[in-house]
C-alpha cells in the first residue's frame, strides 16, 4: 500500500471514530415534560444536529450555526451558516437567532446544545459598548498571535455577551443538557466553542494577564471591556445552571485510539505520543522529526516499521501574508527536516476538512518533498518563512482535499517510519 493511501485510512478512521451518528445516540438525555429546544454552534454542527433528529423519538425545534459549505439536511432544525475563522455579520445574525430561540422557556422544556470546535468564530456577539468590527479584529489578533486555542477562547469568552455560558443562562429556567465534540486539548468543554453553554473560572483578570503575555494589540473598546466588571462571565455555581449537564461525545484521544487500531490492522505498529500537543506548530515538527529519525537510525525508542501519531492543536505566528494553516505550515517545517532520510513519510490534517482558510485539511510530505520543490525552482524555506506552506505542497501535488467530514476534534499527526 503507497503512503499516502495508508495516511487516507488513518484518517478516516479518526473522522469515523467521531461521527455524530454514532456518538449521539449513546449520549441522548430524558425526554421532558415540555419542548425540545435545539441549538448548536461550530463546524460539526450541521452534522450532529442531523444525527440528532434521526434518533431523537419526539417533537424538536431549533437552530444551529455552521461555516459556509458544512450545512446538513434537517427537517426541523434551521441552519445557518457563517463565517470561520474571522466572523461576519451572518454569524451575528445567527447569534441572535439563538439567543432568541432560548429565550421564554419554562422548567419543562429541554434545550438540546450541540457544540464543536469552531463556534468562537461562528458566534460573534459584542457587548455594550463594541461593535461586529471589534469582535472581527479581536479575532484576527488572536489568530496571528500564536497563542493557544484556550488562551484564546479566554479572552473571547469576557468579549462576549452569548459565550462563556451566557447561552445557557439566557435559557433559564429551562434545563440545558449540552453534547460536546472537543477540539481542545486536555478536552476542557468549557473552552469548546468559547463555552457557550458551559461555564468555568476563567476571569477577566486572567484574559488581560494573556493579553500582556502575547502582547495582543486589541481595539481600545475591547479593551476598555476587559478592564469592566461588565465583563465577567458567570460562575459554574451560579443557581441558573443548576441542573444542566454537559457530556463530551467525542474527542482526540478517542480518535487517536481508533487511529492506532486501524495502523494495526494494515500491519504497522502505533504508538501515540500525546492528544493534546501545543505549541509553534514548525518548533513541533522539529521534535516529531528528531523522533523519526531517531527510529530510522537507531530503531529507538521504538522499532520499525512503527507510525507515530499526534494530536492537539499546535499554533502559527504570523509573519508573512501566504497561504497555509497549521497542518500544512507543520509539514513543511518537518519537512525540510527529514530531507533526505529515506523512510520517513508524513501527514498532518484537521479532522474538520479544513487546514487554515483554504481547502485543504492538511498534505502529505516524505524524504523527497524538498527536493522535488527544488527541481521546480521554489524555496521551502522561503515558503516557510512567509507562511505559504500551501503554495508549497500545492506546486508539487501534495495536499489533502477531503472536504467537510462534518466533525472536529482537532488535528491528526502520523509519522511512518518503513
Amino acid at each position: 500500500m503507497q503512503d499516502k493511501e495508508f495516511f487516507k485510512k488513518l484518517f478516516q478512521a479518526a473522522v469515523d471514530a467521531a461521527d455524530p451518528e454514532l456518538t449521539i445516540a449513546a449520549h441522548l438525555p430524558p425526554k421532558p415534560k415540555g419542548r425540545t429546544i435545539v441549538i448548536g454552534a461550530g463546524k460539526g454542527s450541521a452534522q450532529m444536529a442531523s444525527a440528532f433528529e434521526k434518533v431523537w423519538d419526539g417533537p424538536l425545534e431549533g437552530v444551529v450555526v455552521t461555516r459556509y459549505g458544512f450545512g446538513a439536511a434537517c427537517k426541523y432544525i434551521e441552519i445557518i451558516e457563517a463565517s470561520h475563522p474571522v466572523p461576519d455579520a451572518a454569524g451575528l445574525v445567527a447569534s441572535k437567532r439563538l439567543l432568541e430561540t432560548v429565550s421564554g422557556l419554562t422548567a419543562d422544556d429541554l434545550v438540546v446544545a450541540l457544540i464543536s470546535g469552531g463556534g468562537s468564530a461562528l458566534l460573534p456577539s459584542p457587548p455594550e459598548g463594541m461593535t461586529l468590527e471589534d469582535e472581527i479584529a479581536v479575532n484576527k489578533v488572536l489568530l496571528a498571535s500564536g497563542a493557544p486555542i484556550s488562551a484564546m477562547n479566554a479572552v473571547r469568552k469576557h468579549l462576549s455577551t452569548i459565550k462563556g455560558g451566557r447561552l445557557a443562562a439566557a435559557a433559564h429556567p429551562a434545563q440545558v443538557f449540552s453534547l460536546i465534540v472537543s477540539d481542545i486539548p486536555g478536552d476542557n468543554p468549557a473552552f469548546v466553542a468559547s463555552g457557550p453553554t458551559v461555564t468555568d473560572e476563567t476571569t477577566r483578570e486572567d484574559a488581560l494577564r494573556i493579553v500582556e503575555r502575547y502582547n495582543l494589540d486589541l481595539p481600545k473598546a475591547a479593551l476598555a471591556r476587559l478592564h469592566s466588571d461588565k465583563a465577567d462571565a458567570p460562575k459554574p455555581s451560579d443557581a441558573l445552571f443548576a441542573g444542566h449537564e454537559h457530556h463530551l461525545i467525542a474527542s482526540a484521544a478517542v480518535s487517536l485510539e481508533a487511529t492506532a487500531k486501524a495502523a494495526r490492522d494494515l500491519g504497522v505498529e502505533a504508538v501515540i505520543l500525546s492528544d493534546a500537543i501545543e505549541g509553534e506548530a514548525r518548533e513541533v515538527a522539529h521534535v516529531h522529526a528528531a523522533l523519526a529519525k531517531q527510529v530510522l537510525l537507531k530503531n529507538q525508542p521504538f522499532t520499525r516499521p512503527v507510525v507515530i501519531l499526534s494530536g492537539g492543536e499546535t499554533t502559527v505566528t504570523v509573519r508573512g501574508k501566504g497561504k497555509g494553516g497549521r497542518n500544512s505550515e507543520f509539514l513543511l517545517s518537518l519537512a525540510l527536516d527529514i530531507d533526505g532520510a529515506d523512510g520517513i513519510s508524513a501527514f498532518a490534517a484537521d479532522t474538520d476538512g479544513i487546514d487554515g482558510s483554504e481547502d485543504n485539511a492538511g498534505a502529505f510530505a516524505d524524504s523527497t518533498s524538498i527536493a522535488r520543490l527544488l527541481a521546480k525552482g521554489h524555496d521551502a524555506s522561503a515558503y516557510l518563512n512567509s507562511n505559504d506552506a500551501w503554495t508549497a505542497f500545492n506546486a508539487i501535488d501534495d495536499l489533502f482535499v477531503p472536504g467537510p467530514t462534518g466533525t472536529n476534534v482537532n488535528d491528526l499527526r502520523a509519522i511512518l517510519i518503513r
